[in-house]
């Protein structure tokens, strides 16, 4: 818990990783969508995370590439 005030207390490493993930799914998927159910809000955030977040979305700590292609970057140094 942060003090009264400070939202900011605990955001270090993961805590912030994981404030910067919610912060996305609800601005770039929560918010603009009108589900019907509960399957559709499982399914609907299962599939921005895989295939948005996770393969098209850049992200900034990994100098602006998706995840996917920093990784098949990553994997083509290393052999």
């Amino acid at each position: 818990m942060s003090r009264k005030g400070n939202p900011y207390d605990n955001l270090s490493g993961q805590d912030a990783q994981a404030e910067s993930f919610f912060k996305t799914l609800k601005s770039e998927e929560v918010c603009l969508t009108e589900y019907r159910s509960m399957k559709e809000v499982r399914d609907r955030l299962g599939e921005f995370i895989e295939q948005v977040y996770n393969k098209e979305r850049l992200h900034s700590a990994l100098g602006y590439v998706s995840p996917a292609k920093y990784e098949i970057n990553y994997n083509g140094h290393q052999r």
